[in-house]
């Protein structure tokens, strides 16, 4: 299990080379695909650093999804993850009830709920199908459970690597029973939308160090770790306790690359970012974030946000005015273990380090 650098690569022999391989990938650390708060720039640069770049595709069209991949494969020879969101957006009802709360705040700021709500987050349908036909990526992962048979069977025909988010080992044994290749065991540390999609009592989430070796040894397809993993300690962690990969997320949002602006990058670095919290009051679903003025005075559950992801429409003149207070701010419970540096850079290190703990 020799390790040695190679044109500043980490090459090595990792215990559990199913992933690496099958992916093509020097280093078995994935970049989240964090929607809104990274794009093609930040995949490519940890792909140069031998990890798993990944394009999220929630927020956006698939032409623009096309275009970020054509971008990344023209800027480096490395596999690409599409992430995508499963869930089925419901017809928007009224959010009376909702204005009506944050009225007081667009009195303050002199603002209203916008005329025409913005477009919503995209579920995974036909035409974002036809561009994992079209472009063909390494591996395709999904949010909120998977997409109808229909589309899968198509996905699954490009030969792509699927896999899932699971919150709990029957959600795990639910992806397994459909074929994933791999399971994302995503414990209530990480930052941004948890991926439930099975009815549980929020009081059952589990920690990723717990979760992690139980699906691991409930189902038998590779385990990727999510959640709370933000240094080379985390990453060694999740693979001994039966890990083939880890997907990391809030550590690459202090990189240059992340689109994040200077309040969020400031507050990652704070004493705030070690009290994050689990709140609806953003998108209608449970997201972990720094707690801000909406999430302390409307939150962090709110019975009144409209359900996903419909809860955002109301707040976008609030957040325009004032991103600090109105503005999510996701961050995972490791925020405060996060060192600024680029995406490929620190890809290689945490890869070295974590080799070096594990006695690789």
């Amino acid at each position: 299990m020799g390790v040695h650098a190679e044109h500043g690569r980490v090459v090595s022999g990792w215990r559990d080379r199913r992933l690496i391989d099958r992916l093509g990938i020097d280093a078995p650390i994935i970049l989240a695909p964090m929607a809104g708060a990274i794009d093609d720039a930040l995949a490519i640069a940890v792909a140069r650093g031998g990890g798993l770049g990944s394009i999220p595709c929630a927020l956006l069209t698939p032409d623009a999804a096309r275009d970020q991949v054509a971008r990344m494969r023209a800027a480096v020879r490395a596999p690409v993850n599409l992430n995508f969101f499963c869930h089925v957006n419901p017809p928007r009802g009224d959010d009376g009830t909702w204005r009506a709360a944050l009225q007081p705040y667009y009195t303050e700021y002199g603002v209203g709920a916008p005329a025409t709500p913005p477009p919503p987050r995209r579920p995974f349908d036909d035409a974002m199908c036809a561009l994992v036909e079209d472009v063909r990526p390494e591996m395709a992962s999904f949010h909120f459970g998977l997409p109808a048979d229909a589309l899968l069977n198509r996905v699954r025909a490009t030969g792509t690597l699927v896999t899932a988010a699971a919150t709990s080992v029957a959600e795990a044994r639910w992806l397994a029973e459909r074929g994933v290749d791999a399971v994302i065991a995503q414990g209530w540390e990480a930052g941004g939308h948890s991926g439930r999609f099975l009815p549980a009592d929020p009081a059952s989430y589990m920690g990723t160090f717990a979760l992690v070796p139980q699906v691991a040894d409930a189902i038998d397809v590779p385990v990727i770790a999510a959640g709370g993993i933000a240094d080379a300690r985390g990453i060694a962690a999740a693979l001994l306790l039966g890990a083939s990969a880890v997907q990391i997320g809030t550590a690459y949002l202090t990189c240059p690359e992340s689109l994040i602006g200077p309040l969020h990058r400031e507050m990652l670095g704070s004493e705030a970012a070690e009290a994050t919290v689990f709140t609806n009051v953003f998108t209608g679903r449970p997201a972990r974030g720094i707690a801000n003025r909406l999430v302390r005075e409307q939150g962090p559950i709110s019975p009144d946000a409209p359900p996903f992801p419909y809860a955002s429409d109301a707040l976008a003149e609030l957040k325009r005015a004032d991103p600090a207070d109105f503005g999510s701010l996701w961050a995972g419970q490791a925020a405060r273990l996060a060192r600024a540096e680029g995406a490929e850079p620190l890809t290689r290190r945490l890869a070295r380090e974590a080799l070096a703990l594990l006695g690789g």
